[in-house]
């Protein structure tokens, strides 16, 4: 796939996000997280990234009932590797978390940073 369709795949992503997506972006947009910027569907390697924070090279990426399978989870894994080759770190939550208790993701979230990003 060109990266020309990847962005126009991320664009429609962006118009059709999940519910958990949707959550998500209520609350970390418009720098109300912590005052960081996050980018939705975010093009890295040619990876589509769910939400992407340029300042702290963060990733969050939210796993569906898809990412139960096998298959996926080793594509998953090998995509990981390849981002993280650029400096940048993982974040994954699974989007029934979200749905059931954003703040508390947020919680983990905050910590997650504070653990394993120096900015």
């Amino acid at each position: 796939m060109s990266k020309q369709s990847k962005i126009q795949l991320a664009r429609e992503f962006r118009k059709n996000p999940t519910k958990a997506e949707k959550i998500m972006w209520q609350a970390i947009r418009n720098r109300q997280f912590l005052y960081l910027k996050f980018r939705r569907q975010h093009l890295i390697e040619g990876y589509i990234i769910d939400f992407y924070c340029h300042e702290l090279k963060l990733a969050i990426e939210i796993d569906g009932s898809i990412h139960l399978y096998e298959e996926q989870i080793n594509k998953d894994i090998e995509r990981q590797k390849i981002v993280e080759r650029q400096g940048i770190k993982f974040f994954r939550v699974k989007s029934v978390e979200i749905e059931y208790d954003v703040i508390n993701v947020l919680r983990e979230l905050k910590y997650f940073i504070k653990k394993n990003i120096k900015n």
